[in-house]
């Protein structure tokens, strides 16, 4: 029977994996897996497939033993000496029915050779692990082998030479021992995959030899391979429950970076004649979340996003990011959230959470015990960094509380995590771009008041975003009548879709309204090809033009002395550089032109002319969001603090209320924006109120 096995793997592979034998042998032992499809074997013996499903164990066994024994062609095997002994034959392309998430799993499985999909969680160091240990009897000499095929080291019971036969002792010979690289992952449900009310169920994969350091926390795979268990021990004994575990032989990521996106030369011919479509910039900004109806500048913005700025190493050791981060901020019910899903969607590594559940140690890294390991203390990756190279998505930023939200500075501009807990200190990657969405501090936009005011974020957060953009609820017949309009045809193309009675041609006319412009694969695949082929510099035109906007702007804080604020810090200018980057990348362009700065601008000028400006002078202002405070407040503040000292000087130590507001008066300030100071004064603690009526300084 195993003879048939072998001889059947035999014909198999000369019939239809000769030339990747070929290359493999050529490449050996760089390369040493053979990738063979579940399909072509299917095709070639439908039977014999469905036995490699239910007993993998002995056909896998046969496939070893076959490709041992098949004979090369003698030019390769005398020019390269090769004998096939530690080649592996990997299945992959298991059929959807053999594909399980953790928590579909069941004793049936148990033997068999299934898929399971997830998301990375852990994974261990590479370490050797032993195979056959030499041991030396100490009483003969005597060097002979033990096999070790279970999790605990076995130690020899008698020395095997019948001259000898003694109970020891004996050495380990490490340099004669056989080892493998070996490595524990853990995988997890994908939040996507969750039932209501479940938690992601995880589950313990081994990897042996070439699959170790393949995959890190945070990938999206299906890992293939024999489902195993292994009996429970509790303080009362063996438990009558066992524990599963996946005996790992292949590994198949179904999400890769932008950057790992394998495009073929078909894709590349559809993707350059895209780039040379005068209408490139429209088509895209379509193809992002085509059911949600207008908001052109904040798809255009979102498309940038996407495409990225280059990161730049400076000789001097410090690194200027190339990831551009942007905030939403708007009323309640305009697809907020919506958008950020679709962006986590069409970005490899894209991470979804929630502010209110999420904590600082969830976004950033934690220190735990490790597990999988031997129970030292590691650091487990939090959102932010199983994001890295992607897009984390942060929703209702603003009910996160002020602590865990101030993890989020550091990952934000130097891109990096800094752990120093339990012993454990490391810097971890969070190379990713920050999408975050937030909601008024009163539900609604009060459009009286200045929007930094209603906007609960520390300036320090504020300041780290590219863009921000604020979009408001406000009725308007000629879009509200647009809207209902796209909202009535989306639904109605997801009843036609979903019932599947309707014909092609009814079904084509109907979704068209909520069709992409651009196919989501062929999207992805023009993303990456950008990011890996485009890093186009700034021309001379580009740089004037940038530098001329930055300038006169700054030039607004010159006017008369020192009472003019500072419109712009130059944190704008480096996003600025970082969103032509992205324009001129959008295009494959060579150069970033003048068109992309113009198109970048007007950008932030929209930007900024909503959450940047003092609302009592007009005047774009940096310490709105820098400070939270802009500069005529604070000088109003500075002033108040001084009449307060006065008045306090002539009533011996305490200033009436009352005498305050006169003076505040007579000086030609507001007597409403005095109050406000005063509340504002006496909740910082800059001023007390020592009985009702009076202030009086510290």
């Amino acid at each position: 029977m195993a003879e048939d096995l072998v001889a059947k793997w035999e014909e198999f592979i000369r019939g239809r994996y000769w030339d990747e034998l070929l290359e493999l042998a050529e490449s050996y032992p760089d390369r040493r897996s053979l990738d063979v499809r579940f399909q072509d074997l299917d095709r070639y013996d439908p039977e014999f497939a469905d036995a490699l499903l239910e007993r993998p164990d002995t056909i896998l066994e046969a496939a070893k033993v076959a490709l041992m024994e098949i004979d090369l062609p003698v030019e390769v095997g005398v020019e390269r000496n090769v004998e096939l002994e530690s080649v592996h034959l990997r299945i992959v392309g298991i059929p959807p029915h053999q594909r399980f998430t953790t928590s579909e799993l069941r004793s049936g499985h148990i033997g068999m050779l299934v898929g399971i999909e997830g998301l990375v969680r852990t994974a261990t160091e590479v370490r050797p692990k032993i195979l056959s240990a030499a041991f030396e009897c100490q009483r003969c000499g005597h060097v002979f082998y033990k096999e070790q095929n279970s999790s605990k080291f076995q130690e020899p019971y008698d020395c095997p030479n019948e001259a000898c036969d003694r109970r020891g002792p004996f050495k380990l010979i490490l340099n004669k021992s056989r080892f493998v690289d070996a490595q524990n992952v853990r995988i997890q449900e994908s939040p996507e995959d969750l039932r209501g009310g479940g938690q992601p169920q995880t589950l313990d994969i081994q990897l042996e030899d070439d699959l170790t350091g393949e995959i890190y926390p945070g990938d999206r795979v299906v890992l293939n391979g024999v489902l195993r268990s292994y009996q429970r021990t509790t303080q009362a004994g063996k438990s009558t429950y066992f524990d599963l575990y996946l005996d790992g032989n292949s590994v198949e990521m179904t999400e890769q970076e932008f950057e790992e996106i394998e495009i073929s030369p078909e894709d590349e011919k559809a993707i350059l004649e895209l780039s040379n479509d005068p209408q490139i910039y429209e088509k895209i900004r379509k193809s992002i979340a085509p059911s949600i109806y207008g908001y052109d500048d904040v798809k255009e913005a979102l498309a940038l996003q996407l495409f990225s700025g280059m990161p730049k190493n400076l000789p001097d050791g410090s690194r200027i990011r190339g990831d551009i981060h942007i905030l939403l901020v708007g009323d309640p019910g305009i697809a907020k959230s919506q958008l950020l899903r679709y962006i986590t969607k069409l970005s490899p590594r894209g991470i979804y959470t929630s502010g209110k559940s999420s904590t600082s140690a969830g976004l950033t890294a934690t220190a735990v015990k490790d597990e999988l390991g031997d129970g030292r203390w590691t650091v487990e990756a939090g959102a932010l960094v199983l994001a890295d190279k992607g897009v984390a998505a942060v929703d209702e930023m603003d009910k996160m509380r002020s602590d865990d939200r101030s993890a989020l500075h550091e990952a934000m501009e130097q891109q990096t995590i800094s752990v120093a807990k339990a012993g454990v200190m490391a810097t971890l990657k969070s190379r990713c771009a920050l999408l975050a969405a937030a909601n008024p501090k009163y539900g609604r936009f009060d459009k009286y008041e200045p929007i930094a005011k209603q906007i609960n974020l520390s300036p320090a957060l504020m300041s780290r975003f590219d863009l921000i953009f604020v979009l408001t609820d406000e009725p308007n017949d000629l879009r509200d009548s647009l809207i209902a309009n796209h909202i009535i045809k989306s639904n109605y193309a997801g009843e036609l879709s979903s019932r599947g009675e309707a014909s092609q041609e009814e079904l084509d006319e109907a979704l068209e309204v909520i069709m992409p412009a651009i196919d989501p694969v062929l999207l992805r695949k023009y993303v990456a090809y950008a990011r890996k082929n485009s890093f186009p510099p700034l021309t001379e035109e580009a740089k004037d033009r940038l530098k001329n906007y930055y300038v006169d702007l700054r030039q607004q804080g010159n006017g008369d002395g020192a009472d003019k604020p500072v419109p712009v810090t130059a944190r704008q200018l480096e996003a600025l550089i970082r969103l032509s980057e992205a324009s001129a990348r959008l295009r494959l362009g060579h150069e970033i032109l003048i068109d992309d700065a113009d198109r970048v601008i007007r950008i932030t000028e929209a930007c900024l002319r909503q959450v940047g400006v003092d609302p009592e002078t007009g005047l774009l202002d940096a310490d709105v969001l820098a400070t939270g405070f802009s500069k005529s407040t604070r000088d109003k503040t500075r002033s108040m603090l001084d009449i307060i000292k006065e008045v306090s000087a002539v009533h011996q130590g305490t200033a009436p209320l009352g005498k305050v507001l006169e003076r505040v008066e007579q000086l030609g300030m507001d007597r409403d924006k005095a109050e406000e100071i005063i509340v504002r004064l006496r909740q910082n603690g800059d001023v007390f109120e020592p009985k009702s009526g009076f202030l009086k300084l510290p």
